[in-house]
């Protein structure tokens, strides 16, 4: 396939930002669907990523410029007007190629006639970037471009630590990786890395995971193709931490795919414990026996839901349970910021409700003396600690484990259960833990 030209690039990202503006499709199925254009996807997937993680504050900005309603636009062409503000903005590109190109692939959309209409709105924007800026950016949504229904209940929820969580989930993600010990330890993945010329780092709290710089296809770092080494954030893997698996004993994942803390426990236990992995979706299924076969280690994979027992439980209760909850996954904006457009407000209510509700099916499912370790990637507290709190409130013999199991992490405040990790604390992703024990 020929690589496509600069407009051609530009005309692609517009239409995937479209698809994810103005039809709520995700940018990841997206991105995927796409043809192998060589060298040039990378260019398109940054131009994507870019635009939305920027789209909040880059409509502002055409909304203040376009001389007609800018929600009368073809959603295409509102969504390329962004791509080329975007690039003006970033100063990847040279501002001569970011409107000339730009204005080439309004044609190549089918929108010859707003060509003209393209070009005055970028040339405006070059002439009154400093006061169009300065206007836009005095409102704090808009400064950080998040959705001012989520800027408002973070502000609620994490007071003065709400800014530092805004920008934090503008910047690009790190690459985490996690070191399978069944085949390595981490001293050796480092040397192995550092060899290849990568820079490697440990982590202060997850004794497993490794920064990797600079971000590089993963197929490419020593260790990944033979299973030395896995990506997770590290967030992530501070779950199993906390779920403290030991060899011999019976595990739930009651949420599994795409199979990471699945197959951490595994490692962790030498293969010794006997870790049944349930998702709901069969696509989502395989991606967990993909992840396992890589790695060489084996589980009862079930599709499933958790809470309807019936059609996959045995009635032998498990040692331990991990409940890794659907959520709005606002703590991980910086690795997918279409999160920011897709999810609304009015999401957050029955995503609580449902995860209430699997909170009480995993509870059940564990044996006296066991532990559910209630895991989100949400950075509210309706998912989080209110969740929790509400059961705990009615649940006799639960008891929440988490604040003597994190004594070495950084320290929060007593006054709600489990723990909150916000974005870019230690290089980590937003994530939540609350391990709960049933009394014997």
């Amino acid at each position: 396939m020929s690589p496509a030209g600069p407009a051609q690039l530009r005309a692609g990202a517009a239409r995937i930002v479209a698809e994810v503006v103005a039809h709520g499709r995700s940018l990841d199925e997206l991105l995927a669907a796409e043809p192998d254009e060589g060298s040039a996807r990378g260019l398109k997937r940054s131009l994507c990523y870019g635009t939305l993680r920027w789209h909040f504050r880059l409509a502002a900005v055409l909304d203040a410029l376009a001389s007609r309603p800018p929600d009368q636009l073809h959603p295409q062409l509102r969504a390329l007007i962004e791509v080329g503000l975007y690039q003006l903005l970033s100063g990847e590109t040279a501002p001569h190629a970011a409107v000339s190109e730009t204005v080439s692939a309004a044609r190549a959309l089918g929108f010859d006639k707003a060509a003209g209409f393209v070009n005055a709105v970028l040339r405006r924007f070059q002439r009154e970037q400093a006061d169009l800026l300065h206007a836009v950016d005095r409102d704090l949504a808009l400064r950080t471009s998040h959705p001012r229904w989520f800027v408002d209940a973070l502000r609620r929820d994490r007071g003065e630590a709400a800014g530092a969580v805004l920008e934090a989930n503008n910047a690009h993600p790190p690459l985490w990786v996690r070191v399978n010990r069944m085949r390595g330890d981490p001293d050796a993945a480092v040397a192995a890395l550092i060899a290849a010329g990568f820079g490697a780092t440990r982590h202060p709290l997850a004794p497993d995971a490794l920064h990797v710089e600079p971000p590089t296809d993963v197929r490419s770092l020593p260790g990944f193709v033979d299973g030395r080494l896995s990506i997770q954030d590290a967030a992530a893997q501070l779950a199993v931490e906390l779920l403290a698996p030991a060899p011999g004993e019976r595990i739930l994942d009651a949420c599994a795919a795409p199979g990471g803390k699945t197959c951490h426990v595994l490692e962790r236990t030498a293969g010794a414990a006997a870790v049944t992995a349930l998702d709901v979706s069969p696509a989502r299924i395989e991606r967990v026996r993909e992840n396992l076969t890589r790695l060489g280690l084996e589980a009862e994979l079930q599709m499933a839901d958790v809470a309807a027992t019936s059609g996959w439980w045995d009635g032998r209760p498990f040692d331990r349970v991990l409940l890794d909850v659907p959520c709005s996954a606002t703590g991980v904006i910086r690795r997918h910021p279409d999160i920011k457009i897709l999810r609304r407000a009015k999401d957050i209510p029955n995503l609580a409700r449902r995860q209430a509700e699997l909170l009480e099916a995993a509870w059940k499912l564990v044996r006296p003396g066991g532990r559910v370790l209630y895991t989100s990637c949400s950075v509210l507290s309706a998912e989080n600690e209110r969740v929790v709190a509400g059961f705990l409130g009615k649940t006799h013999g639960a008891r929440d484990l988490t604040a003597e199991l994190t004594t070495g992490w950084p320290a929060r405040a007593a006054d709600a259960p489990g723990y909150q990790v916000l974005p870019g604390e230690t290089g980590m992703d937003g994530f939540y833990y609350a391990c709960l024990g049933k009394s014997l």
